[in-house]
């Protein structure tokens, strides 16, 4: 498990749940494991300790008074800065449907009530690591692209026929591929 550690820093976790008890529960449990946590009663607090807390990940209930948890998801994911966090639906709905509609808006994990808290706290870590590698800067150079695809091919199986790669310049307008040949240099 992370531990709270986002390479070095701590993480902070917004938690967005009507329930009390288990609101602090969740924040006890995450706290324990080292993140920064950020409560919320309803989804409209929700967006406004958004706005002061600016968390790395949410969790989130689906059935709150005021503003439900798909509505929170759907605000969130329409601000750019807010669109990349990774939501995690924490909630009592179990149908495939519900299922459905929180992935179709946007989720990024969707965890059903009873939950194992093991399973919460390493879905958090998955979606803070994916997010720190797509974060991730390259160049805009020919280095860049080198250092892209060998970061690349460590995560999946990409093989490159080449190491060596000639770099090629072309004028605007060049014709770069035609139909029924084979492209060069790309």
């Amino acid at each position: 498990i992370l531990s709270g550690g986002l390479l070095g820093m701590t993480a902070t976790i917004l938690v967005i749940d009507d329930d009390a008890g288990l609101r602090r529960a969740l924040a006890k449990a995450l706290q324990t494991a080292g993140y920064r946590v950020a409560t919320a009663r309803d989804g409209e607090e929700a967006l406004d300790t958004y706005a002061q807390h600016t968390p790395d990940a949410i969790i989130c209930d689906i059935m709150m008074p005021l503003l439900d948890g798909y509505g929170v998801l759907h605000l969130l994911s329409k601000n750019k800065d807010s669109a990349s966090i990774p939501f995690i639906f924490l909630t009592a709905k179990s149908e495939k449907s519900d299922y459905r509609t929180g992935m179709e808006l946007g989720a990024d994990d969707y965890i059903t009530k009873p939950f194992d808290e093991t399973q919460l706290l390493n879905a958090i870590e998955v979606r803070l690591r994916k997010v720190e590698k797509l974060k991730q800067n390259f160049g805009q150079d020919l280095t860049g692209v080198t250092d892209f695809l060998e970061s690349a091919s460590q995560h999946i199986n990409l093989r490159l026929t080449e190491k060596a790669r000639e770099v090629q310049k072309y004028r605007k307008k060049s014709i770069l591929f035609e139909e029924g040949h084979r492209p060069l240099f790309l």
